[in-house]
């Protein structure tokens, strides 16, 4: 699907959705992404029918296409963590310096699936274009692992890079966060957490598309984007009940940023949200708490996209969107 995409006019790409653009208010449609939507409804998933190894035996096989980039080296480390290990991949290149700035990513997928692998480009993209070193983390998945245990790896991921600094050459001071969508959820997390904890942050954080709460009221998943664009209110609650054991865990801050009682004294953020995305609203919400508390954020929208494009670099368009995005992200880690 994608190597069509790449090679037809917007024209062609409308006709073969068989739709007029679909546009909400002064939105309109991505034409590629749109018929990436339509082939998408006519599969029919049945979420009620899905178990968590299906779908991600689909969703592996949709992100192996590589986009090259193979100068990037990368890595993989053990880091333990409560109960056993995981798997932190570090990319690097030689162009990056030695005891630079770095970034922990944490990969999307709902905290049901997804890993190191399914990133994989996204991380040697933003390695290259940031030109630091990456360190992607293969936290454990939902539900075999809920709440808190995804969290928690995450936690002692990032302070396992930071412990290993001497030893993975980077400068401890310099150390961000960042991920898509649950991802995301993991970062902004994290920061909070050790805030609370009196723990040194994070220099920055990349929030692309993040889920930042739970309770699922906005518009934008409520209404305007429920169904229809890739990611469904249905998918959120379908990933929600394989990530919490409890309903009451959707008003946890750990769970919900946007909950957070106290949010100042955050690191500096870059919020990226997408039109045509249900979690739209709740990142943009998260990004005006952010800057009410007097913490510097770049928000930016892209308002013909949907949920999941920071992971299709192959569609023209997205490098230029995702270099914007470096851009905005490079101005705090300098």
């Amino acid at each position: 699907m994608l190597n069509l995409i790449m090679k037809l006019p917007n024209f062609i790409l409308l006709w073969l959705s068989g739709k007029k653009q679909i546009t909400i208010g002064n939105r309109s449609l991505l034409p590629a992404f749109q018929l990436i939507c339509v082939q998408n409804e006519k599969l029919g998933l049945d979420l009620s029918q899905l178990s968590p190894g299906d779908f991600r035996s689909t969703y592996n096989a949709q992100n192996i296409l590589s986009i090259g980039l193979n100068h990037i080296a990368s890595t993989n480390h053990s880091v333990e963590v409560e109960g056993g290990s995981i798997q932190v991949r570090e990319y690097s290149s030689k162009r990056v310096e030695d005891h630079a700035a770095s970034l922990v990513y944490f990969h999307g997928g709902g905290w049901v699936i997804g890993n190191i692998d399914t990133h994989d480009n996204v991380c040697r993209y933003l390695c290259e274009r940031l030109n630091i070193k990456i360190f992607s983390v293969d936290y454990r998945l939902s539900p075999e692992f809920k709440f808190p245990a995804p969290l928690n790896d995450c936690l002692s991921a990032y302070e396992w890079v930071i412990n290993n600094n001497e030893n993975l050459s980077i400068d401890p001071q310099k150390v961000s966060v960042g991920g898509d969508s649950a991802g995301g959820n993991l970062a902004a997390s994290l920061c909070l957490i050790r805030k609370s904890e009196g723990k040194s942050l994070p220099q920055a954080q990349l929030l692309i598309y993040p889920v930042t709460d739970l309770r699922f009221l906005t518009n934008s998943i409520q209404k305007e984007c429920s169904d229809g664009f890739l990611l469904t209110k249905g998918m959120m609650e379908w990933f929600a009940g394989h990530y919490l054991d409890s309903e009451g865990l959707r008003n946890d801050a750990r769970v919900s940023p946007l909950l957070a009682e106290n949010v100042d004294g955050l690191p500096p953020s870059v919020v990226v949200t997408a039109g045509f995305d249900p979690l739209r609203d709740e990142g943009e919400d998260y990004s005006d708490k952010l800057k009410k508390a007097n913490n510097e954020v770049t928000y930016i929208e892209f308002p013909r996209y949907i949920h999941g494009f920071f992971n299709m670099l192959q569609i023209p368009g997205i490098k230029d969107s995702v270099d914007e995005i470096c851009q905005a992200f490079q101005s705090y880690i300098k």
